[in-house]
């Protein structure tokens, strides 16, 4: 389940160390730059943009996996493998509960990959 006012940006200091240097500061290497594209590779899609969205505007901080379907206007199946591309990329989280899984945005690795286009 999702933290209490998850939905409230974090501010760097409450992200915690960022996991990926600024593209900006110096040459990245070669583990560094991977990391940093997967995750910009995951947000490279409307609809997975859209899902992050929705995740951060939920008053829970929270979306199970059902309620995407209708507002991204896809199926469950295409939805699922959204879901698992950000999950893959430690975007988002999912909580298993019931047959049902709820998903919630890591908003420490979002502020990293934002972190590491600053100068």
């Amino acid at each position: 389940m999702a933290e209490p006012n998850s939905a409230t940006p974090l501010t760097e200091e409450e992200a915690g160390p960022v996991c990926c240097p600024s593209v900006l500061a110096a040459p990245l290497e070669a583990v560094e730059a991977a990391e940093l594209a997967r995750g910009f590779s995951a947000i490279g899609d409307p609809v997975r943009l859209r899902v992050l969205s929705m995740l951060a505007a939920a008053p829970q901080g929270e979306i199970c996996v059902c309620d995407f379907v209708i507002p991204l206007a896809k199926s469950q199946g295409t939805v699922s493998h959204h879901l698992k591309i950000l999950s893959e990329a430690g975007l988002v989280h999912g909580d298993r509960l019931g047959k049902w899984v709820w998903y919630s945005l890591d908003r420490a690795r979002l502020a990293a990959l934002r972190g590491a286009l600053g100068s």
